[in-house]
């Protein structure tokens, strides 16, 4: 596969190479598909989680808010408390 690239991506990836940040550009493309390819992978992580949590609050599966956070504030202030004997 050939592609062409932007002479601001050249120059970017020239710079990275100068830099010392990369050896090659190829070294800078896959680095650049690694990151892409986990991009990708936590977006549809998140929308999965989105989709079981919309599936969960139509089902009536879900804390109020308030109750949420009085939880998380009694856990600092026993941790707190805790470190304070």
């Amino acid at each position: 596969m050939n592609i062409q690239l932007k002479s601001e991506q050249e120059q970017f990836i020239r710079s990275q190479i100068d830099r010392g940040e990369y050896q090659t550009a190829e070294d800078v493309i896959s680095e650049a598909f690694k990151l892409l390819e986990a991009r990708t992978s936590k977006i549809e992580e998140l929308r999965q989680k989105i989709a079981v949590g919309t599936a969960e609050i139509a089902n009536g599966q879900m804390t109020d808010g308030e109750v949420v956070f009085e939880r998380l504030q009694s856990n600092i202030d026993r941790i707190a408390s805790d470190r304070n004997l």
